[in-house]
Order: C-alpha cells, then structure tokens, then sequence
C-alpha cells in the first residue's frame, strides 16, 4: 500500500458539524523517521472533546488548523519500526487521528496486550475515559461509604465508570442517562442504585425520589437542565467535578433569560459546595499506573464493566461524531478502521 486516506477540518463548525466541515484526502504513505513507527489504525476513539478542538476559541488544547488532520486516540498495528521496542505487527495506544495510516514518535505509544484484554478498552474503560472517570470521582468527587453520587451521560464511557467506581467504594450510584434502553442497562447490567431518564416529563420529580438523602458528588459531564435540577439538590459540603458541558457543545448563542450567575455563586457559597474543573491530564503522570493495575482488575473480576458502540469504516466517522454529541452512542463511542 503506497497511500492512505485521512480526514482533515476543512472549515469550522457554526453549530452541528457539518459534512462540509471535514474533507477526505488521500495521501502518501512516508517511510517513518529515526525514532518514529509507521501504523495502521485499527480503531479510532470518538470524544466530546473533539468538538472544542474544531473551534479557534481559547481552551485547554491548541485547536485542529484548518486543513489538518482531526485529531483522536487510536489503536494501531505497527507496520514498520525504526526503534527495537517496537516490531511490525504489534498492536499499540497513539494518537494517529482521523486516518488509515499514520507515522508516529515511538516514545509517545504504549504497546498492547491483545491477549489480556481487547485492544479496544485501551480507548475506553481501560483508557483516557476510564482514567478520566477514575481520576476524578477519586480525587475531586471523594466519595465515602453511604454518600450519594450522580453522574450524567451515565450510559457513556465516563459515566458508567463513575457509577461503577462509585459503587466499589460503597457510595449508592445515581445515573442519569437519555432513553428507558440506557436507563434499564444502568440498573440491570451495572449495578447502579437508580437511573432516571433526563427526557421525562417528571424528570425533577424521579431525581427528588432517587436522592432523598440530598446528591454529595455530581459527576458533571453534561450541564444545561440537569445540571440545573440536580444543583438544587446537592448537599452542604456537595462536590462537584466538571468533566465535560456537551449540551453546550454545539450553541451558537447564549441561552435566553437572566443571568443567574450571582444565584450560582450564592449556593457556591453557602453550602460550601466544591466545583472543580478538571483535564485528566493533570493528573495523568501520579495516577495512570494505578489506573491501570486497579481498574484492570475490575474489569477482570467483572466489577467494572464496559459497552462499546461500534461504527465500521472511516467514512462513516463524521456521523457518528455527530451522534456522539446528540447521545446516540450507547457505550463508547469508536470507528473500527480496519480488521
């Protein structure tokens, strides 16, 4: 194979991303560098994040230029090597983005162990969504035996190891989740002590019924109305790690109304509530190793469990993007590239 096909930002996104936001572009395989490997993506990771790095708007992450690649996590197999670590056919963790093929620093990929785990958890529950999920209830949200935790988007990778963790370590798991399909998986398969459908009519009512003990950690992954009833909700000493805002993700205006960010603040205050926003990343250094031994053995054991949602083929990438955003996803969201 002399080429390799890659999707790149063809304009910025006002809104839903649109198919003439991206263009694909067939290009050139290069030989790979001192010190680089030379891949094939087998798996590409999809993530809310994604949508802010397709904006010019000042964030935590330099934003995708206009004509480069998308960027993502992926899951590879090597196909040439400069470097002894690695040889051709070992499958790997790297960032390779939205493409077929790509040629990567080898200090920046971890090596994969197909037969201990399925290479994709490194994408998901074994991954950036795991560690996040890990990183921060554990270090933020803190939760003690007995409290109450609720998360959102509860169904998706980071929520359902919220829940689960939260379960681990002896707190009742809330989850709140779009749709009866979700909000039963919740229940039934994971363990959760409740799920509520935030699409109800009596939304507010059903969390009132699940918290009557008042919330102690909200998981924030999604904010808009649920953030705005579960707010009402939290306890005195409640904490709260923002980890995501994806019903904000694709505003074009500011929502209509007062501004309520004295009354925000006022709650903050007297109730001494922590809000804590946070990148996994600060805490990736200090924490990934336990990460990994500890949530390797729950999935082992069967404590933490995972759902993957599966899209074949790298065309199909920028509509399943867009569902990620509207929720469509049921588990983590991933474009299998290749077999």
């Amino acid at each position: 194979m002399t080429s390799g096909t890659r999707i790149v930002l063809a304009a910025r996104p006002h809104g839903e991303p649109k198919d003439s936001d991206f263009r694909f572009e067939e290009v050139p395989l290069r030989e790979p560098q001192d010190g680089e490997v030379s891949l094939q993506t087998l798996y590409l990771s999809l993530d809310p994040y994604m949508r802010g790095r397709m904006s010019a708007a000042k964030s935590y992450a330099p934003p995708v230029e206009v004509g480069d690649t998308m960027v993502g996590a992926t899951v590879s197999r090597v196909i040439e090597s400069t470097v002894d670590r690695f040889s051709p056919g070992d499958v790997v963790l790297g960032y390779g983005g939205w493409q077929t093929h790509s040629v990567e620093p080898a200090k920046q990929l971890r090596l994969l162990d197909p037969t201990v785990n399925p290479p994709s958890t490194a994408l998901g529950v074994l991954g950036m969504p795991g560690f996040t999920a890990y990183s921060g209830l554990l270090t933020i949200g803190d939760p003690k035996p007995g409290e109450t935790v609720v998360v959102a988007a509860a169904a998706g990778p980071v929520g359902s190891a919220v829940g689960q963790i939260a379960k681990i370590k002896g707190a009742r798991a809330v989850g709140i989740a779009g749709g009866p399909e979700k909000v039963a998986y919740l229940v039934d398969e994971l363990g959760f002590d409740a799920a509520i459908d935030h699409r109800a009519d009596n939304f507010a009512e059903q969390l009132a019924a699940a918290t009557t003990d008042g919330i102690d950690v909200y998981f924030e992954n999604v904010g808009g109305t649920v953030f705005d009833e579960v707010f009402k909700r939290m306890n005195t000493y409640g904490r709260i790690p923002v980890c995501g805002l994806v019903a904000n993700y694709n505003l074009t205006a500011l929502p209509e109304g007062p501004d309520r960010s004295g009354q925000l603040m006022g709650n903050i205050l007297t109730r001494s509530l922590t809000v804590r926003g946070f990148i996994q990343t600060e805490f990736a250094a200090e924490q990934t190793p336990r990460f990994l031994e500890e949530a390797s053995g729950w999935v082992a054991d069967g404590s933490l469990k995972y759902r993957e949602d599966i899209t074949d083929g790298l065309e199909n990438t920028p509509e399943a993007f867009r569902g990620l955003l509207k929720g469509r996803n049921f588990g983590k969201a991933l474009v299998r590239v290749a077999d």
